[in-house]
């Protein structure tokens, strides 16, 4: 019989009701694993109403304080899904507490805390895991096992873009949008992604940036107390204004270890373009493709094939015994969503803790500081107009 592990989330919001979903469902879908999770007890500040939460999501306790959650001895795994900012004082804190430690993405609001997490975590040889989820989808999962396995051969060059468009003139000043609180903007929050997948998929490292361009073209937003009162006096025009003070798009070039050129772009002003995470890594011997927003799809191309035949081939990656994960889903070219995705690292991350091999690898905290240090890299490549080596960025 399995193990529990006992799960504090610290945070509610998107990505507390993702998480919650991802714990609630796992054990019914992944019935091998060897610890399976119990959602012991949710943090929320007074006013978001944890209590509320804690009963629509099934979490046994709710709590306002989370510093003796987090010290609780009945808790195994504390996972964050605070605003960036927030995730170093409870990371250490969990961390000296002896605790398996999972956070949302990017690892910290700062590299400088970003930093300190991993040295926390190695001293104590702790568990540690980032919700880098993308990593999870069958798709992406399988374009990782190919270029593993030298399908495409040498990789010359990598595409990535994520794109939305949901961070108009019209959307408030949202902690997303104010430094102090997220560190960046579509950079941390997009191309954090990006730069994870393509990481994973290439197996490579990235070992310089240049050309970056971070452009805010919004700076003031209305303050959301005045939206949700409809503006002072009721008027529109009467609206409080606040400063918009991180990046809406962010544009880079990057050169891998093993020779390969890329290019990322991420923007939350991309009109027209919902959730487009988007990925193309072109080698010798052939390409894949890949855009979430056609998440159960691969494109492969294989460039041995003979000529009379040689094209796009379009991969429905929902076979089971095929492609990752999909064991544990439903028959063939049944789809899967946007969830499934959390749903999978979950199985993964219980896995880990019961001693287990994960599905793919899962990043842990001295991986996704590698990314962090490449978004670092591209912000001082931008600020100063110069290209910057990562051996320049500790």
């Amino acid at each position: 019989m399995a193990k529990t592990c006992n799960v504090a989330l610290i945070g509610q919001g998107f990505m507390g009701r993702t998480h919650s979903n991802a714990y609630l469902k796992v054990a019914k879908f992944f019935g091998d694993l060897p610890r399976v999770p119990v959602m012991h007890s949710v943090f929320g500040m007074k006013e978001e109403n944890p209590e509320q939460f804690a009963g629509k999501w099934g979490w046994q306790n709710a709590s306002t304080d989370w510093k003796s959650l987090v010290r609780n001895e009945d808790i195994d795994l504390v996972d964050l899904v605070t605003p960036n900012y927030m995730h170093l004082p409870p990371a250490m804190e969990a961390l000296a507490a002896g605790k398996a430690l999972a956070t949302e993405k990017p690892l910290a609001g700062t590299l400088a805390d970003a930093r300190e997490m991993v040295a926390a975590a190695k001293k104590a040889k702790a568990k540690t895991f980032v919700w880098y989820n993308y990593r999870r989808c069958p798709a992406v999962a399988l374009a990782h096992q190919l270029v593993k396995a030298g399908k495409i051969g040498r990789v010359y060059h990598v595409r990535c873009v994520y794109l939305q468009d949901w961070g108009g003139p019209e959307t408030p000043l949202l902690w997303r949008f104010q430094k102090k609180l997220a560190g960046s903007g579509a950079h941390g929050d997009l191309n954090a992604h990006i730069v994870d997948m393509a990481r994973f998929i290439t197996g490579d490292e990235i070992t310089e940036i240049s050309g970056a361009i971070a452009e805010t073209f919004i700076k003031e937003r209305d303050l959301l107390e005045t939206v949700a009162s409809g503006g002072l006096g009721g008027g529109k025009g009467a609206r409080k204004k606040g400063r918009s003070d991180v990046d809406d798009a962010v544009l880079f070039l990057a050169r891998f270890k093993n020779g390969a050129a890329a290019s990322f772009e991420a923007s939350r002003l991309a009109t027209g373009y919902k959730n487009q995470n988007g990925i193309e890594v072109h080698g010798e011997k052939g390409a894949i493709r890949f855009r979430f927003e056609d998440m159960n799809y691969l494109d492969y191309y294989d460039n041995t094939a003979d000529k009379k035949v040689q094209g796009w081939s379009r991969i429905i990656c929902t076979s089971a015994g095929n492609h990752p994960y999909v064991e544990a889903w439903w028959p063939d070219a049944h789809i899967l969503g946007y969830e499934h995705g959390f749903i999978n690292q979950a199985a993964d991350i219980m896995r880990v803790l019961g001693g287990k091999k994960p599905e793919v690898p899962i990043p842990d905290f001295a991986d996704a500081y590698e990314t962090q240090r490449v978004l670092e890299a591209a912000l001082l490549s931008a600020k100063n107009r110069c290209a910057v080596k990562m051996s320049e960025v500790k």
